[in-house]
């Protein structure tokens, strides 16, 4: 995917619904979608890193934008429904959600691992997603064709030691896109998959290795290609694939 070259065009008239869009992987995958022509809805919960987004797709002349500020930490299912019914009123369906707000919080072997923190990790990183994809099921399922986009990790494949609820949450989320891919196949055209960005120079990253030279990492940018092709009609036919960047 790292060599596709997407039309300028490829997205247009479609609205895309990004979560945890005010920076890293999220920020740069929303100003390329709406660089291609799509309505890119901004999700994430500082309102003044959604705004410094708004500006750049605006600045970069992409379709303008709208800004839904969101606490998944703290939202509630009828949040989720309630957004989904905003969607529906000013958009009327949704073509593209890419699920890509997560936390790490902390690494710490079971024993020590903090119950509440825990619960916050996995309320973000796996409840969240599901209750945002159920609330807007309808409106996927109203569109041409639409895709659904997980935001994947190595150790959410293959366990990794100490890396607690945040490995946990990344392995629900493949199972809650194998399962939603095999459930929407030959009864609609939503596609459903998981992508791996793998080690890029984001908050997350630098957290969980916090030594690490970040100069040798790759930037979100890089990873433009790769979202454009899963939310572009050029990936139609590709569903319950968890794909890596390589």
């Amino acid at each position: 995917m790292r060599d596709y070259q997407p039309p300028k065009d490829l997205l247009s008239g479609r609205t895309i619904l990004v979560t945890g869009a005010g920076d890293g992987i999220g920020r740069a995958a929303a100003i390329a979608f709406a660089s291609h022509g799509a309505t890119v809805i901004l999700l994430g919960r500082t309102i003044a890193k959604l705004e410094a987004v708004y500006d750049a797709i605006e600045a970069a002349g992409g379709v303008q934008p709208a800004i839904y500020p969101m606490n998944l930490e703290g939202a509630t299912p009828h949040d989720y429904i309630e957004l989904a019914d905003t969607l529906g009123k000013e958009f009327g369906s949704l073509e593209g959600l890419l699920h890509n707000a997560a936390q790490l919080r902390l690494l710490s072997r079971l024993d020590d691992y903090d119950p509440e923190t825990w619960y916050q990790v996995m309320q973000v990183n796996l409840h969240a997603p599901f209750l945002l994809t159920q609330a807007c099921l309808p409106l996927l399922r109203q569109a041409k064709d639409a895709s659904v986009v997980f935001t994947g990790d190595q150790v959410g494949r293959q366990a990794k030691a100490y890396w607690g609820a945040y490995g946990v949450s990344k392995f629900g989320l493949e199972g809650l896109m194998q399962l939603l891919a095999e459930e929407t196949r030959g009864s609609s055209d939503i596609r459903v998959n998981s992508f791996d960005p793998g080690p890029t120079r984001t908050k997350l990253r630098l957290l969980a290795y916090p030594g690490e030279e970040t100069e040798s990492l790759k930037t979100p940018d890089s990873l433009v290609a790769d979202y454009l092709w899963l939310m572009g009609p050029d990936s139609i036919g590709t569903s319950g694939q968890t794909l890596t960047y390589r």
